[in-house]
């Protein structure tokens, strides 16, 4: 009988060190998982850029796009719906209110557009554009269908395109499987129709083609590269590398024109290399060159 409780008691023992030891690995692992880092990622949130408002003495972060939006330029870089065009024509007319005298730049990217949204977008571009205010617009990839048009509806002289760009022009068609009477789909494949003679229309004016020649190429998918474009009438110029490198505000780039205390080199002050003290200093130099010495005998 001695025998048999002792059994009893150094089984209890075992039994409740057991639990005891898992529930202290299970608090462990719990504690591990809480302080475990995650692995570093590039940031998928619209970047942050300082900005110091005018009249402000402190600089706060925005996202890039506001920044962008206070210098007055638009990046349109997805597929145009209703939301999409609303946020646009939002941001337009929100310019339009600032001032109607300074230029507004866009800049796209854009896979297509729905018909509705898309001719939204544009109907507020040209009566912009028609009131005054000057529209600069430039293709940096691939503008399909409506999105093509927004690039030519920009200001005359002033709609390019990058080097690589694309542009493809094609009628829109419907947005959403139709369902209904025959009567019905009838009167929206009517109404698809007309929409896209309009386009066709508006493409005419735009690039100064016959509207023959404007239906026959947009029977099927019509790729323009950005010298095709030129050529078209759809944009005006592509934008081309210089050799004389100029800033966005259309001054001299001054690469490695550095601000602050002086820059030194070999004890030398300069403003670093290739900047105009550096070249000036050269071209004094070579002025004042007269060839190598000679040993007079």
């Amino acid at each position: 009988m001695t025998a048999y409780r002792s059994f009893l008691l150094a089984s209890l023992l075992v039994a409740s060190a057991t639990a005891w030891s898992y529930q202290s690995l299970q608090r462990q692992a719990n504690i591990m998982a809480a302080t475990r880092r995650d692995p570093i990622q590039m940031p998928t949130q619209t970047p942050m850029v300082p900005y110091k408002p005018p009249g402000s003495d402190y600089t706060q972060f925005v996202d890039i796009h506001t920044r962008m939006l206070r210098d007055r330029t638009l990046t349109i870089s997805r597929f145009i719906d209703e939301e999409a065009g609303n946020e646009i024509i939002c941001m337009l007319l929100y310019l339009r209110k600032e001032s109607m005298t300074e230029p507004i730049d866009i800049y796209f990217n854009v896979p297509g557009a729905l018909l509705r949204p898309g001719l939204a977008v544009y109907d507020l571009i040209v009566q912009t554009r028609n009131q005054g205010c000057e529209i600069r617009t430039v293709n940096l990839g691939l503008c399909s269908g409506i999105g093509a048009m927004l690039v030519g509806a920009g200001t005359k002289g002033f709609r390019r395109a990058m080097p690589n760009a694309r542009f493809l022009l094609q009628h829109t068609g419907m947005e959403n499987v139709f369902q209904g009477q025959a009567s019905d789909i009838g009167l929206e494949v009517k109404s698809v129709i007309k929409a896209n003679e309009g386009l066709d229309l508006e493409l005419a004016k735009m690039t100064g083609q016959p509207i023959p020649k404007m239906r026959k190429d947009m029977q099927r998918d019509f790729y323009l590269f950005a010298d095709e474009a030129v050529q078209y009438g759809l944009i005006d110029q592509v934008l081309l590398p210089t050799f004389n490198k100029r800033s966005a505000t259309g001054g001299d780039a001054a690469l490695g024109n550095f601000g602050g205390e002086d820059q030194r080199y070999q004890n030398q002050a300069g403003d670093g290399f290739g900047s105009q003290t550096q070249v000036e200093q050269e071209k004094k130099d070579d002025d004042d060159y007269e060839g190598p010495e000679i040993a007079k005998g």
